[in-house]
């Protein structure tokens, strides 16, 4: 993998990274073409915003020789939750600190892939999550990228997610 070289974005990468977000949404049928440009510029503002805040911390790949041509990425954004047990690989249980980060914006350029680049974006981060001793690193998976998480480690969880309030509570 010595021919691509990944680096920390900046707040100034906002534009290839909210490029990234709304192609990875397109492509999997959640982003509309009617939204796809608001979708864009609402995505740029809120990165931007983001990466000066240090609220996310993103990675992004390049060719060696042409580092200014960006042909993947990946990120984290970071936020704190309350302190909680976490239950260790061993069965040990300690006290978490609370922080946790999402991944999110996976993403490389469609003649770039199937050559390893989001795997390495991915090992990337979780190289850095184990460093900062994060208590939680997660995910949202398309089906495509299924694969690709479980071989690096992650696994399902019991994770829920609220669409609204059955009319079966409210006769």
């Amino acid at each position: 993998m010595s021919e691509i070289c990944c680096r920390l974005a900046t707040p100034t990468d906002a534009e290839v990274i909210a490029w990234h977000r709304a192609r990875a949404f397109e492509e999997i049928g959640d982003l509309p073409a009617n939204l796809f440009d608001a979708f864009l510029v609402k995505s740029r503002e809120n990165l931007h915003e983001v990466l000066t805040s240090g609220e996310y911390i993103g990675w992004l790949a390049s060719p060696t020789n042409a580092l200014d041509k960006i042909i993947g990425g990946a990120g984290v954004h970071l936020h704190r939750v309350l302190t909680h047990p976490l239950v260790a690989p061993g069965g040990e249980v300690t006290i978490a600190e609370g922080r946790h980060a999402i991944i999110k914006n996976v993403f490389v350029e469609t003649d770039w892939r199937g050559r390893g680049i989001g795997t390495l974006l991915v090992q990337r981060i979780i190289d850095w999550a184990q460093q900062e001793r994060l208590d939680r690193l997660v995910l949202h998976s398309s089906n495509a990228g299924r694969a690709l998480y479980e071989r690096l480690g992650f696994a399902a969880t019991n994770e829920m997610k609220f669409v609204g309030q059955s009319n079966e509570a409210n006769p």
